[in-house]
């Protein structure tokens, strides 16, 4: 075997205990739809999305070696388009999660899942961009998203998407149909906030300002001559109407740094500086727009459930 696939078997090796295929059934125990999911902790609470158990009444989840356990519904965001599972199940290993901060674009991650119902099917490529925004089929802006071109089917979502350790560090969630090698993980940052609010409450607040965002370097020349800490930021590639950026007058093409005095150099720090506290609150955000800095005053609200 070459090196290279050396590496994505040693990774899957690692994962592939903990990822299940997931079965969402009616209240007559009618199957509705199927996709994937993995354990991350040791007493069965296992990663999917949202979109995978939304309106079911029943679940079922099937290791790797086919046996089948049921499983309830600890809590879903629609928004983030997360959902946590507690099974019953008990031979199986849960996941190691990794870090989003430590993602370099063009790193190789793999995807494991079970597209069409094909049970763990793994896929390879790069990590194509950082900290996107995409707007869902149902509407919903998504945000701090992995790019990738590994390839998403059907049944793939709620799956890992590891690194060439075998560590988790995105959840599948999407593919845009009708384009090639474009496929999206949630962060596993983001995720492991979510699941903690989940866990304990059985829904989440979040804080919401209404921006598609990317995550870009900042070439030197720009951050010296700003005074700037960041190496990189958040470009403003869209604002909602009517949002509560756009209220604050941040406009497309602005460069978010930061957020109350703290640097913002990826989606995943403002993510988690939007919590409950912030809505209804005027926070300050600096923008570089023109070369130049500006302070703005933006006021979260309330992220409403899709």
């Amino acid at each position: 075997m070459d090196a290279y696939s050396e590496i994505i078997h040693h990774a899957v090796e690692a994962a592939s205990r903990s990822v299940v295929k997931i079965e969402r059934l009616d209240a007559q125990r009618k199957v509705t739809g199927t996709g994937s999911g993995f354990f991350f902790s040791s007493d069965g609470y296992l990663f999917t999305n949202s979109h995978v158990v939304h309106n079911g009444s029943f679940f079922n989840v099937m290791l790797h070696d086919g046996t089948v356990y049921p499983a309830t519904l600890a809590g879903e965001d629609p928004d983030t388009d997360i959902a946590i599972l507690k099974s019953t199940a008990y031979d199986f290993q849960a996941a190691q999660l990794g870090d989003t901060n430590d993602l370099q674009i063009g790193q190789l991650v793999i995807a494991i899942g079970n597209p069409m119902g094909f049970q763990h099917t793994v896929t390879a490529g790069v990590v194509s961009a950082l900290g996107r925004s995409l707007l869902s089929e149902t509407g919903r802006l998504m945000d701090d998203l992995v790019q990738t071109d590994a390839a998403l089917n059907p049944g793939n979502s709620g799956g890992p998407l590891i690194n060439y350790k075998g560590e988790v560090i995105g959840v599948n969630t999407a593919m845009i149909r009708g384009a090639q090698g474009l496929c999206f993980a949630i962060s596993i940052n983001t995720a492991r906030v979510i699941a903690a609010e989940l866990m304990k409450s059985g829904k989440v607040r979040r804080a919401y300002l209404g921006m598609m965002l990317q995550q870009i370097n900042l070439v030197p020349k720009l951050r010296s001559g700003l005074e700037l800490k960041n190496k990189s930021a958040l470009f403003v590639t869209g604002v909602e109407a009517g949002s509560p950026a756009g209220k604050a007058g941040i406009a497309d093409g602005d460069i978010i740094v930061s957020f109350n005095d703290n640097p913002v150099e990826t989606s995943d720090a403002l993510f988690r500086q939007l919590d409950r506290e912030k809505i209804g609150q005027f926070q300050y955000i600096r923008v570089i727009r023109q070369n130049r800095l500006l302070e703005l005053r933006v006021t979260p609200t309330e992220k409403k459930a899709a």
